[in-house]
């Protein structure tokens, strides 16, 4: 007989309050590594340009606006994938005491992180927020991924375990 699987309870869903958190800090955040991306650029094409490797120098140079929106795509790609991916919770998660998990209150797996971030980058996703979906985001619903408070989440599940062990001889 199999061990049943805890399943996730509706209320330790995190708060609106709290994923709207979570969007500024880890908004700020990006925002600021994106600039600090900008910053440290002169230093690196100089380091280039000393060993002859002046064409980056130059793309660089003649990179256009819409080249340096995906440039911030893709380090806001990164920024999810590696927290999320490794930690199962954004430095905003972090600051909020929230965390990443599936439906069995699991840390989700890489491949689903990674739709989980693809996601973020539908237009318009910021809004599907304002819905009644059970989970907030499209990023949440379509990855059938859940952001719930940590601690609430460690509780409920010490309680499926201890429920489970009623009925069990303990060994002595």
């Amino acid at each position: 007989m199999s061990k049943p699987l805890y399943i996730l309870d509706e209320e330790i869903l995190a708060s609106s309050g709290k994923r709207f958190l979570n969007y500024l800090v880890d908004y700020a955040f990006t925002y600021a590594f994106s600039y600090g991306f900008g910053l440290s650029l002169p230093t690196v094409i100089g380091l280039l340009d000393s060993i002859g490797l002046t064409g980056f120098g130059i793309w660089v140079y003649n990179a256009g606006n819409v080249t340096w929106y995906f440039v911030s795509v893709v380090l806001s790609i990164g920024y999810y994938l590696f927290t999320e991916g490794l930690f199962g919770r954004s430095l905003g998660k972090f600051i909020t005491g929230t965390v990443v998990v599936d439906v069995n209150g699991l840390k989700p797996s890489f491949g689903t992180i990674f739709k989980r971030t693809l996601c973020r980058l539908i237009p318009f996703e910021a809004l599907s927020f304002l819905g009644s979906s059970r989970t907030g985001g499209w990023h949440d619903s379509i990855s059938n991924t859940y952001v719930v408070d940590k601690q609430a989440l460690e509780e409920g599940i010490k309680i499926f375990n201890e429920f489970d062990l009623i009925g069990v001889n303990e060994e002595k």
